[in-house]
């Protein structure tokens, strides 16, 4: 494979950490995703990150976390034994001044919102791999700029990926819609995938959505979708759906992706099997 002059860029609307185990067609898609491309590394910025602080993962051998709680013994087996790169992470830190990004040697690694989409995108784990976490205490403005700050980093061979869910409510999951979203959940990824189309760099104003509240009652899910828009915002073009559908009534699992030719049609399906049903109240998704 020989690696991109402009490395793509993509936003993973990850799910039930059971897809690490499944095969459905959000995992096909992320898998096609991969197939072919050579980065020098990944940078990700995930949903199970969301900290007091801007910090970039600088080990040499990041741990595998499983950040989850009430899923079968198979899941906690999973390893995803990829490579740090302390390398990578003083890129980041030196191409975004002037904000300030600590290095962290060791209390981090690669967190279920990582690895459940990597194992599938790059299965062997060889390419080294470093989280950037997602600052709480920043407005929404604060992470479009930062991913802007990011954009030469794709000229470098290194990827960028945010992974969470454009909308994440697990307080309102219905085990009886499987495959579908509320209204409300409809209408807010819509909007947000109106707005990854025509405007990236307005995608903080999705928060004055009438269903934002529903959407993200916490945040940590949707910012790591601001991080793809301040690139796309730097690159002067849309972002492209990847697959789009729901899952369990509130949450949506649209992917988007930015200068890759590997899109699949919207609702695309395969008869795939249903994601694996958990009890409510045994969940950390």
């Amino acid at each position: 494979m020989i690696p991109d002059p402009l490395m793509p860029a993509a936003f993973f609307g990850h799910g039930n950490p059971m897809n690490a185990l499944d095969r459905n067609r959000y995992t096909e898609a992320w898998r096609a995703f991969g197939a072919g491309l050579a980065p020098r590394a990944i940078l990700v910025v995930s949903a199970h990150w969301y900290t007091n602080a801007t910090a970039v993962t600088a080990m040499n051998r990041p741990r595998t976390i499983h950040d989850f709680y009430g899923f079968p013994d198979e899941l906690f087996a999973v390893e995803y034994p990829a490579p740090g790169s302390p390398e990578l992470a003083a890129e980041v830190a030196e191409v975004v001044k002037p904000t300030g990004v600590g290095l962290d040697h060791d209390s981090w690694g690669i967190d279920h919102g990582t690895w459940s989409v990597l194992v599938h995108a790059f299965p062997d784990a060889a390419i080294p791999v470093v989280q950037l976490s997602i600052n709480a205490l920043k407005p929404f403005d604060y992470h479009v700029e930062l991913g802007a700050r990011l954009a030469p980093l794709r000229a470098r061979g290194v990827l960028i990926v945010g992974s969470g869910n454009v909308v994440h409510n697990l307080g309102q999951i219905d085990w009886a819609r499987p495959e579908s979203g509320f209204d409300w959940t409809r209408r807010f990824d819509e909007a947000a995938r109106e707005t990854m189309a025509s405007s990236p760099g307005e995608a903080e104003r999705l928060q004055e959505h009438d269903a934002f509240a529903q959407a993200a009652p916490t945040p940590d899910h949707f910012i790591p979708l601001l991080y793809l828009a301040g690139l796309a915002s730097a690159a002067d073009g849309p972002a492209d759906v990847l697959i789009d559908g729901y899952a369990m009534g509130s949450l949506s699992m649209t992917s988007f992706t930015l200068g890759a030719d590997c899109h699949l049609p919207l609702g695309q399906t395969d008869g795939s099997p249903e994601l694996p049903r958990l009890p409510a109240d045994e969940t950390n998704v």
